[in-house]
């Protein structure tokens, strides 16, 4: 079978095409990583034609490729048909001839020692003849370790003639070993992943956000293995600059990360360039708090929210023949019910949302009839709400006895729940039986929470529209518990809940220290607890008592009427 030389052929003369082409009908012994002979004609040939030439030669010494380029590059072709396994190299080397200064030391550019660890060539060898000798330079991947800082080593060789290397010895123990290097670091089973943060703001903001990501991945089951911080304006085409992104998909492959995780939201236009410039699976904030949504949904409203909120995402970013998406089909991002359908036509894509609106619309009027029967009932609702991981699920099953899933993860609760909370223990002077409550735990806030989630669980988050009081339930503990609360209030604000009651619930203050709780308790006129010890609900009971049934002057006071049983049976 004829082979044909790729690359920059053009203006080659049929004598110098078959010069090159004569490079197949070598063959090397697989203990040699080049012989002289062969490195002689590849430099000729180079000489002759006035541009570069590589060569791809598999383990076993034959001729793969023949490669023609310009005299200071050479192009590769796609290597996607040669099999690559896990940690394992691509069984390939590419010798090139090196057309520079005979007087100098032959060198390797940088674009081959990208291509040597995008690809995982198994070395690449720049040739120099000169001074009646052969010189060689080669590099070839290092295994990763704890102290290991460097992802390559080249080794120079003055005189080819004198070289002395078992090429196939030598390639076995060094796969050997970055196959047990890998295997060695993926003790987890997760999904491994590289965190980027670019930011525009204060250090102290921004490590305050990259914690939230790195949260986030842990919530979504990634193991995020390395971090990249930027402190710059944003790249408005590649977020990071075009050198710092070839860098990470680098770093990415060394530490045998396959997912990118941006701590911001790409615009579309970004997304497809950064996911069109590397083979690994890209996602950004948004993505990631998806996904988690999709794992976490477990109703049905539930889960057609979550479709909704990922059609919405998506359909702005789908593109014919457009690979991004296919990349993230099945995985973190890509979770969820709508999954096969995000790279259908935007026609259906349109229709498919349209359809889901109507339904999630459907129940919001039937949560709207719920509420009616229980005003007309006289049955108040309390909402606890907060940013997320701050203990609402956890406080909400110690106040009403309850076993709701309670998480240290974010977004551990995601379909609301509601149980009855009595508020006082006995009958009141009327020989009315006590009062009680409705209390709901409803869905965690965070930082820059993607419209469309926000759009799509318009009909869970009606219920603080109906709420009598809200509360906001603050993590004591933690050193940031004012700007969460100004996010979620922020969040309020535009969802238009400004004029309900809210009461401030400081939770974790068995972790907080005397000084941090007095100060919060000063800015916020909170009420600590500690819901995982059951310790300070009398205080807050009372006060949600206070607020809700607000007492009223001896003379005004009527007997209220007694809350209906039906209305326990409903709730229980």
């Amino acid at each position: 079978m004829s082979r044909e030389v790729q690359g920059n052929t053009k203006g080659l003369s049929p004598s110098q095409r078959q010069m090159a082409e004569r490079l197949f009908r070598r063959k090397l012994d697989s203990n040699e990583m080049v012989s002289l002979e062969f490195a002689r004609e590849i430099c000729k040939v180079g000489r002759e034609l006035r541009r570069k030439v590589g060569v791809l030669v598999d383990r076993e010494g034959e001729i793969l490729e023949v490669v023609l380029g310009t005299r200071d590059l050479v192009y590769l072709p796609d290597l996607g048909r040669y099999r690559l396994g896990r940690g394992r190299l691509r069984r390939l080397r590419l010798l090139f001839s090196d057309l520079s200064d005979p007087e100098r030391e032959p060198i390797i550019p940088a674009d081959i020692y990208g291509d040597l660890q995008k690809l995982r060539l198994d070395t690449v060898v720049s040739l120099k003849e000169g001074n009646n000798r052969m010189a060689l330079a080669y590099a070839h991947l290092l295994p990763p370790g704890p102290d290991q800082t460097e992802a390559v080593r080249t080794e120079r060789v003055a005189d080819l003639g004198s070289f002395d290397l078992d090429f196939a010895a030598f390639m076995r123990e060094l796969e050997d070993e970055l196959v047990a290097r890998t295997e060695s670091a993926r003790t987890t089973g997760m999904i491994r992943a590289v965190a980027v943060g670019v930011y525009n703001f204060g250090a102290q903001r921004a490590e305050s956000s990259m914690r939230e990501l790195l949260e986030l991945a842990r919530t979504a089951g990634v193991e995020v293995v390395d971090t990249v911080v930027q402190r710059r304006e944003p790249d408005p085409k590649t977020v990071v600059g075009k050198g710092r992104l070839e860098e990470m998909v680098l770093r990415c492959l060394r530490l045998d990360a396959e997912l990118i995780i941006f701590d911001r939201e790409l615009t579309p236009g970004q997304w497809r360039t950064i996911t069109n410039s590397t083979e690994l699976k890209v996602i950004d904030r948004s993505m990631l708090i998806l996904d988690i949504f999709a794992q976490r949904a477990k109703s049905s409203e539930g889960r057609l929210q979550v479709e909704l909120a990922q059609l919405k995402y998506n359909l702005p970013r789908l593109q014919e023949k457009d690979t991004g998406l296919s990349r993230l089909t099945g995985g973190i991002g890509g979770r969820g019910p709508g999954e096969t359908k995000m790279e259908i036509g935007r026609r259906r894509i349109r229709d498919r949302i349209t359809m889901l609106e109507k339904r999630i619309e459907q129940l919001s009027k039937q949560r709207t009839l719920r509420g009616k029967r229980r005003v007309g009932y006289g049955v108040a609702l309390v909402s606890i709400l907060g940013y997320t991981n701050v203990g609402k699920s956890t406080l909400f099953n110690a106040l009403t006895r309850s076993d709701v899933l309670a998480e240290d993860k974010l977004f551990a609760t995601l379909d609301p729940t509601q149980r009855k909370l009595v508020l006082s223990p006995r009958e009141d002077n009327f020989g009315v039986r006590p009062h009680s409550v409705v209390l709901s735990d409803t869905v965690g806030f965070i930082r820059e929470l993607p419209k469309e989630l926000t759009s799509a669980f318009r009909a869970t988050l009606e219920e603080l529209h109906n709420a009598d009081l809200l509360l906001h339930v603050l993590d004591a503990s933690d050193p940031e518990a004012l700007a969460k609360k100004a996010a979620v209030d922020r969040t309020l604000a535009e969802m238009g809940i400004t004029e309900t009651p809210s009461l401030v619930v400081l939770n974790k203050v068995d972790a907080a220290t005397d000084e941090e709780l007095r100060a919060l308790i000063a800015e916020t006129d909170g009420i600590p607890v500690s819901a995982i010890k059951k310790e300070g609900f009398e205080p807050l009971v009372a006060r949600i008592h206070e607020i809700v049934f607000p007492p009223v002057p001896v003379d005004d006071a009527e007997a209220p009427e007694a809350q209906p049983d039906e209305y326990d049976i409903a709730l229980d």
